[in-house]
Formats: structure tokens, C-alpha cells, sequence
């Protein structure tokens, strides 16, 4: 009996498609649907993670709203606002990535991850300087407290709160930062050995979420620490 198949044209891109397509999917667009609800499902409950600081810090606030006025002097807004135009550009150098990895520009791709590595590696040096200056002002709760420094001693005790929220939050930020970065180098390697292209593109997006998810926490704790009720 002749065989009467019709033959499959296999391009470059039908072949990396294949390469990178698990077993368990039956299309790229499937694999690429279940990638994405299982990375929004993880930020989902990152929103809850870093909602109950939130939480906390807004209950705090209420409560000692007086004793967390009096910290605002010590909050370095242009620090803090140099820190979010730096994530900003960090956010608009990860989506020139994936589109570039949409694209299968292996060139701008390299050098949007390696902007984006850059943006972020700042924001941290940054953060270092500011925590430097939190330590040598006394303003590290149980390690480093000086009371006879603070400004207004009645509320000193009640500051260290804030305080402590603020190392705590910012700190948690830094961390997923730095992981970010470690998932950044895996798709610069990745992205050296051409690997992301139109037919593939993945990690590429995934981690971009990721990034801007990090970027956005930023976006509100920004106002909350620095600007509300801020003074010189």
C-alpha cells in the first residue's frame, strides 16, 4: 500500500520548537499557557507574603502613628527615589529582553539582560549605602539602637518598630533581588548559547515576571516608608 502522508516541512524553527517541547505538552502554546498560570500562581502568594508585612506595618502605623511621624526625618527619600527611577529602568531593559528573545535577536537580548544585571546591581549598592548610614546613625533595632541619638526620646522605644519594619521589608526585597539575579545569569548563559529564540522564549518571559513583580513591591514600599508624612 503507497503511503500517502503528507511530509512536515522541519524549518529551524518546528526543530527548536521540538527540542524545547516537554513530553507532557502537546503544543508549545500549551507548555507556554501552563508556565505562565504556574508563575502567576507563585506571585500570587508572594502577594501574600509580603501582604502581611504590609498589613503590619499599616496596623503599627495606626497605632503608633505619632512615634512613626517622628522617623520620617531619618527616611533618605533622594536615596529612595534614585532606587525606584534605577528599578524602573531595570523593568523597561528585562521587557526590551523578552521582546528581543520574541524577536530571535540573540545581540539585544544579551544586552537587555546585561542592562537589566546592571540596574539591579546598582539598586543593591545603593541599598548598602543606605543601610551603612541607618548603622552609623544608630537606627538598627536591637543590634544597633541609640536612643540618646533619636530626636524625639519619647518615642524612641515606639520607633524601633518602624524600624525594624523597614529592614524587614526592604531586606525580604533585597533577597528576591538577588535571587532574581541568579536567575538572570542562568538566562544570560542561556541566552550566550542561543538557546531563546521566536520558537523559544520561555524563562525569558517567566523571569521577566518575576523581575517586574519584584519592581512593583518597590513601586509601594517607596511611598510608605519614605513619603508619608516626610520631613527635612
Amino acid at each position: 500500500m503507497a503511503d500517502i502522508s503528507i511530509p512536515v516541512e522541519h524549518t529551524a524553527e518546528t526543530t527548536a520548537t521540538a527540542i524545547h517541547l516537554r513530553h507532557h505538552f502537546a503544543t508549545a502554546e500549551q507548555q507556554l499557557d501552563a508556565a505562565t498560570l504556574g508563575m502567576w500562581t507563585f506571585l500570587i502568594t508572594e502577594v501574600l507574603f509580603f501582604g502581611g508585612m504590609f498589613t503590619a506595618y499599616a496596623i503599627y502605623r495606626s497605632v503608633y502613628h505619632d512615634a512613626f511621624a517622628s522617623t520620617s526625618r531619618y527616611m533618605d527619600v533622594i536615596l529612595g527615589g534614585t532606587n525606584t527611577a534605577v528599578l524602573i529602568c531595570s523593568s523597561l531593559s528585562m521587557a526590551m529582553a523578552v521582546r528581543s528573545a520574541q524577536l530571535s535577536r540573540r545581540k539585544p537580548l544579551l544586552i537587555s539582560l546585561l542592562l537589566t544585571i546592571a540596574f539591579g546591581t546598582a539598586f543593591l549598592v545603593i541599598k548598602a549605602f543606605e543601610y551603612h548610614n541607618k548603622w552609623v546613625e544608630g537606627l538598627v533595632p536591637g543590634l544597633h539602637f541609640d536612643l540618646s541619638r533619636y530626636e524625639v526620646p519619647q518615642y524612641a522605644h515606639e520607633a524601633q518598630i518602624l524600624f525594624f519594619l523597614y529592614f524587614a521589608m526592604t531586606g525580604m526585597h533585597a533577597l528576591h533581588m538577588v535571587i532574581g539575579f541568579g536567575l538572570l545569569t542562568y538566562l544570560l548563559v542561556q541566552a550566550y548559547r542561543n538557546v531563546y529564540s521566536a520558537a523559544y522564549y520561555t524563562p525569558v518571559e517567566m523571569i521577566g515576571l518575576y523581575w517586574h513583580f519584584v519592581d512593583v513591591v518597590w513601586i509601594f514600599l517607596f511611598p510608605l516608608l519614605y513619603l508619608i508624612g516626610h520631613r527635612q
